[in-house]
């Protein structure tokens, strides 16, 4: 049916999902928090894991990927007893990302979390009739029958990672890779008897980037699809949901083998690493794995652990250069610092309230300038593996289409910066945000009067934009000719907790807030050469 919905008022919800991931917690959480008065009912489809039916996929499954099934459940488990031998790291209590936790969720009032056999039975069905939601909500669902879907007041939508109706079934962005497809697509759409071919109420596009992958995709379509989510719910209960049938045509594609994916990422990698390049990974892994933990665990057991700060500045698909790493790879290296580090706020570690007793690297991150995709793109991904970090913002960049020297001189144009809208919901999330001066200033060559301006405005505009008295402070530019003792002892007048450089390496000896040093990371640096940098191999 096409056309407008009158208002309708969506006061229970129910969410039928597979999964308690991340995504579809965060989901939960932020369907929640934007809507007062919705109370909410997530079924977790779970079948028993019983011997037999472990056999059956197994078999099924190296029937369909033939031998490449064998070493990639070897990988998975020898993977599964690895974190049971060296579990990760506890994320530090209250960081950003707490609140998507299942844990959290399944606390919250208004949330009641069930998991069921089987969607479909009777049981399931009953309990959906005795609950009487307005609206249920598919977030990864298996296929819904209409005995499941039609149950609610005004009926089921489903979240779908594709471009409805020429990418129907899943995975997202695998086969619009596979197809060659210019652009991806998210789409809330009405659940029907077939598969992903209800009216669409909802749909965004995201044009193919030049170093785009299917992974990176799939990370920013999941953020889209949250966004959708909560958009068609306030929609359809305020009257503003307008539906529209899907165009004849259309295929549907199914979970893709080990073998096409393979075949896939071959030619999306089309150009071979030079040798010299492996070999140099070579190093970098067996410098990490066996030149490092002993002095690494001696240093922790004598409370001297050394302090390892991170600086970004931007994370895109975009383009690629000193100040830029790729999505999928900023993914990867979270992913990579979350098992293996202990991740620090650094607050704290300018306050010294790091205890450096940890057998693991103690790492923080930070971002600098305030580029748009900080807040789009890179924050959402360190929500999803708890990484708490600090942006530092060149205030008088907030909210304007002045561009900073540095991009006019290598890109020739403007890049997007974050609105102090963006900036509070960074803030809002767990993150910390501090100065970066106003306009970019080199602090060591500018005048001195500039450089205190510079310090107080900027200041000022935390304080008034953001409620935040005393910040943190990351001069411009970073190295050792771009700052004064003068002008340090102007970031202590102005009230700044704390000042950090951009070169240094590492914070080995007692901790100085007004002298701390990091380490830039780009997209050159592979995951091998990123872990061997932050064990403290230089490049």
């Amino acid at each position: 049916m096409s056309g407008f919905s009158p208002a309708m008022p969506v006061r229970r919800v129910v969410v039928f999902t597979s999964g308690r991931n991340y995504n579809v917690c965060r989901n939960v959480v932020e369907l929640v928090r934007r809507n007062p008065e919705l109370e909410l009912l997530v079924i977790e489809h779970r079948p028993p894991r019983t011997a037999g039916r472990l056999l059956r996929n197994q078999l099924r499954n190296l029937r369909r990927n033939g031998w490449r099934w064998i070493p990639y459940q070897a990988t998975e488990v020898i993977e599964s007893m690895r974190l049971r031998l060296w579990p990760s790291s506890e994320p530090l209590p209250g960081s950003p990302g707490a609140a998507y936790e299942f844990a959290a969720v399944t606390s919250t009032l208004r949330v009641c979390w069930r998991t069921v056999a089987d969607v479909h039975a009777e049981r399931t069905v009953a309990l959906l009739h005795e609950y009487r939601p307005d609206l249920g909500i598919s977030l990864g669902a298996p296929v819904l029958r209409e005995v499941v879907f039609a149950v609610p007041r005004l009926g089921t939508i489903n979240l779908h990672k594709g471009q409805l109706p020429d990418f129907r079934g899943m995975p997202p962005a695998f086969w619009e890779f596979e197809t060659g497809a210019t652009q991806f697509g998210c789409t809330v759409h009405r659940v029907v008897s077939a598969l992903d071919a209800g009216d669409v109420l909802l749909e965004q596009t995201l044009r193919r980037a030049p170093h785009a992958t299917p992974k990176g995709v799939q990370l920013e379509l999941d953020e889209i699809g949250i966004e959708l989510v909560c958009r068609a719910v306030e929609d359809i209960g305020h009257g503003r949901a307008r539906w529209r049938a899907q165009q004849a045509g259309g295929q549907t594609f199914r979970k893709p083998t080990l073998g096409q994916i393979a075949a896939q990422e071959r030619r999306l990698n089309a150009d071979p690493r030079p040798l010299s390049e492996r070999v140099k990974d070579c190093a970098f892994s067996l410098y990490r794995r066996l030149w490092r933990p002993i002095p690494r665990w001696l240093a922790g057991l004598a409370g001297r652990q050394r302090i390892v700060v991170l600086l970004y500045h931007r994370v895109n698909d975009d383009m690629r250069d000193s100040l830029t790493v790729g999505i999928e790879q900023f993914d990867r290296q979270l992913a990579w610092l979350a098992r293996n580090c202990r991740l620090v706020c650094l607050e704290d570690i300018a306050a010294r309230r790091v205890d450096r007793r940890s057998l693991r690297p103690i790492v923080a991150v930070t971002f600098d300038d305030g580029y748009l995709d900080n807040s789009e793109i890179a924050g959402p991904i360190m929500l999803r593996h708890r990484v708490p970090a600090t942006f530092f913002v060149s205030t008088g960049h907030i909210e304007s289409e002045i561009a900073f020297e540095h991009d006019l001189k290598r890109k020739g144009h403007y890049l997007p910066t974050m609105s102090w809208a963006q900036l509070a919901r960074l803030r809002d999330w767990g993150f910390t945000v501090g100065s970066h001066t106003v306009t970019h200033l080199d602090c060591g060559r500018a005048p001195l009067a500039d450089v205190r301006r510079e310090l107080e405005e900027s200041r000022d505009h935390l304080v008034r934009h953001l409620g935040i008295e005393r910040p943190m402070f990351a001069y411009p530019f970073g190295g050792p000719d771009n700052f004064t003792v003068e002008a340090r002892a102007e970031v202590v007048r102005a009230g700044y907790s704390a000042c950090v450089s951009a070169f240094g390496g590492f914070n080995s000896g007692p901790i100085d807030p007004y002298r701390i040093k990091r380490i830039n990371i780009s997209c050159h640096f592979s995951l091998a050469a990123f872990a061997a940098r932050v064990e403290g191999m230089n490049r």
